[in-house]
């Protein structure tokens, strides 16, 4: 037979220590070897903290099971019995107890315990069924995560999340800027038109085209250019010329509205980007933090048991076993890194400074180009002979959008091909080469940018005092600016349709029906996960630099972004097989978050300076009587009480932007040591599960020695 030592310090009831009768070694000199009170020796406080808070939970959980008396019946607020964090076991007996209390309690009582439960089981099932079927392409997703991966399938949700967020942003303008304006054109409400005062005549000259008969092909042209009779339409800023619309006896002010609403849009994208960013941030820091936590995870705790139908179970079954590979494959990569020798570590440092030179004057040609058809482009697109429906004039117009999409599908193929040299982790590939990438799409926007701002605000043999700005060339500068990002957007989708078409899709007829060698050895296409963010990424941030002068611009983009969405679906079924580097998507979701956050941060730049440096076009919009777009706000502001004045005048002050900076600080640095502090005490309690570990196999090596002296 066995006795059982009395509750000590160093155990509690879960825990007893047995040994068999007749064992003449004493208690205290017993539990002293256990590796737990080795460790209690190095650090006592802690731990005797630790089991002290250890032992009142117990004697909670005692209590609880114990007491009946203690137990009431489930009321409205309570938490549901399964989101306890309780054994079946002492689920079943707290169930139990709940039913015996009831007995003793009121039929009112009862009728509102079972009400309540029925609600929350109706709100359940009207949450569950939102989620199964009105999800967009939620079906899709999880195809496509069971067949190529959960990181091929962040890329979708991804890409699900701008086609939600476009579709947000189109309506907030929609409804506080167009539909009013076409509501007022129409005669239903009373409006004012925008008439220009104290601006000289020859700044108010502007004459878009679009008039009179048209060819059917200048019709296209225009289509994909922005001119002609787009120019004239709600797509551009310049067609918006209501001042005021008067509803009964309300007053909407159009120009106070588009500024706003424009403001709104951006704040709106970078809190949901954020939130979003958070939420994966979260995941891959519970990832992250330990990798054999990841693996029992996956293995015993993975599988969904309410799944029943058997494709489903397939899917949930290959996205698993793309988990564990990607698992895999780190491990070893990192079983390699700490294998290396300081030789292997020099040579493989020399190797990524060499590539890196490269990858630097890949930039630099690259920025370059962009530069030089930039230029010509703008010397040589207003003295070309002929209309806009020229073909020529309009190769000259796409000249910049050409050399920046050519940029862009060269400079990914050549750092995807360099990177795999450099000797990084899968995840650490696709993170450096989005990197190297983005920079590129970017800094192409922004040389584009600044060589357009550069035209619109110098002129060259006068000066610019009369309106402002370059009035002559670019009477409507807002339009213009627009139709620049109209045209980088559709010849965008049509880039990504014809690589699709012309490219990807013979690719695949030639390796499945071609036995010669080279087409063999070039192989079936992958789906790579940095060309199609980058794509994504770089098209939503034209739409976000373009929403002030092209207000519809977010509609293109959320059809664009749909039809994308099949697209990639059918070409990654079709046409690509699953990636031989796979990766997870716990990272790649935060990242992707974090790089569409760079693009709608760098986005503002050129939207805040638009609005608020270069002077307004005097010949079309909103904003033909103020210096600048932004001079609304101030006028409106005038129009308030005394105290309110003081009020935002004191808000947007330095006295008060300095200490809520500090305050700021303070409170950042606070969340950060709360952070540093959770982090040491859930370390505490890993190693406490790890020496609880050691001790039971401390215990059973005990054990087994005993009964083998005994036999």
């Amino acid at each position: 037979m066995a006795r059982r030592f009395p509750d000590s310090p160093c155990s509690d009831g879960d825990n007893d220590v047995f040994l068999p009768d007749g064992s003449s070694e004493p208690v205290s000199e017993f539990l002293h070897e256990l590796p737990s009170y080795q460790s209690l020796l190095r650090r006592k406080t802690s731990y005797y903290g630790t089991i002290e808070r250890r032992r009142s939970t117990h004697q909670l959980k005692a209590s609880v099971s114990v007491d009946p008396g203690i137990m009431e019946p489930a009321t409205e607020g309570m938490i549901p019995l399964r989101e306890h964090a309780l054994s079946m076991q002492e689920k079943r007996k707290l169930r139990d107890m709940q039913k015996l209390c009831s007995q003793y309690i009121s039929r009112w009582s009862q009728w509102k315990q079972s009400s309540w439960n029925s609600c929350r089981k109706l709100k359940e099932d009207i949450a569950q069924l939102f989620i199964s079927h009105l999800t967009l392409w939620r079906g899709n997703i999880r195809n496509i995560e069971g067949k190529f991966g959960t990181g091929i399938g962040s890329y979708f949700s991804f890409l699900r999340f701008l086609v939600i967020l476009n579709l947000v942003m189109f309506l907030l303008i929609f409804c506080f800027t167009t539909l009013p304006v076409a509501i007022s054109k129409q005669g239903v409400f009373n409006s004012s038109n925008i008439i220009p005062s104290k601006v000289d005549l020859e700044c108010t000259h502007y004459t878009p085209g679009g008039y009179g008969l048209l060819y059917f092909y200048s019709n296209v042209i225009d289509l994909l250019s922005g001119t002609g009779f787009l120019e004239l339409t709600y797509l551009f800023y310049g067609y918006y010329t209501i001042d005021t619309v008067t509803f009964y006896v309300f007053n909407y002010s159009l120009p106070l509205a588009y500024v706003l609403v424009t403001i709104s849009c951006l704040l709106l994208s970078i809190i949901w980007i954020v939130k979003r960013a958070v939420n994966g941030f979260k995941q891959s820091l519970v990832h992250d933090e330990d990798k054999f936590q990841s693996y029992c995870n996956k293995i015993f705790a993975g599988w969904d048991f309410c799944i029943t139908d058997q494709y489903s179970a397939g899917l949930k079954h290959s996205s698993l076993q793309y988990e564990l590979k990607t698992d895999l494959a780190e491990e070893r990569i990192r079983q390699r890194k700490q294998k290396r020798t300081r030789g292997d570590t020099c040579r493989i440092y020399f190797i990524r400074f060499l590539l890196n030179v490269i990858v630097l004057g890949v930039l630099a040609g690259s920025f370059y180009a962009i530069y030089r058809a930039t230029v010509y482009s703008m010397e040589n697109s207003n003295t070309v002979s002929g209309s806009s429906a020229d073909p020529i004039n309009l190769l000259v117009e796409y000249l910049p959008s050409i050399v920046i999409t050519i940029a862009n599908f060269i400079t990914p193929l050549i750092f995807e091909t360099i990177v795999r040299y450099e000797d990084y982790s899968p995840a650490f590939e696709i993170r450096f080469t989005l990197i190297r990438c983005v920079f590129v799409r970017l800094v192409s926007i922004a040389v584009l940018l600044i060589s357009l701002w550069t035209r619109i605000t110098s002129c060259q043999n006068q000066t610019c005092s009369l309106c402002g700005y370059n009035y002559k060339l670019y009477p409507c500068w807002e339009s213009r600016v627009g139709q620049e990002m109209y045209k980088l957007m559709i010849f965008d989708f049509l880039i990504i349709v014809a690589l699709t078409l012309f490219v990807e899709f013979p690719r695949k007829l030639m390796v499945t029906y071609c036995s010669s060698k080279p087409v063999q050895w070039w192989g079936q296409q992958e789906f790579e996960i940095p060309q199609n963010v980058l794509e994504i990424v770089y098209g939503q941030t034209i739409c976000w630099i373009g929403i002030f002068y092209s207000p519809l611009l977010p509609a293109i983009a959320t059809v664009k972004y749909f039809i994308i969405f099949y697209i990639k679906k059918i070409s990654l079924m079709e046409n690509c097989r699953p990636s031989t580097r796979p990766f997870r998507a716990s990272s790649s979701n935060f990242f992707f978050q974090v790089i569409l956050l760079i693009g709608l941060v760098l986005a503002c730049i050129p939207v805040g300076f638009g609005i608020a440096y270069i002077p307004a076009s005097k010949a079309c919009g909103l904003f033909v009587n103020f210096n600048t777009s932004w001079e609304v706000i101030p006028n409106v502001v005038k129009t308030f009480p005394n105290g309110l004045q003081k009020f935002i005048y004191v808000i947007a002050s330095e006295s008060f932007a300095v200490p809520f900076f500090l305050l700021s600080c303070l409170v950042m640095f606070y969340f950060i040591a709360l952070a540093g502090a959770h982090k040491r005490v859930v370390e505490q309690l890993q190693e406490q599960l790890a020496m609880e570990s050691r001790d039971k196999l401390f215990l059973i090596r005990r054990l087994t020695e005993v009964h083998h002296i005994k036999v």
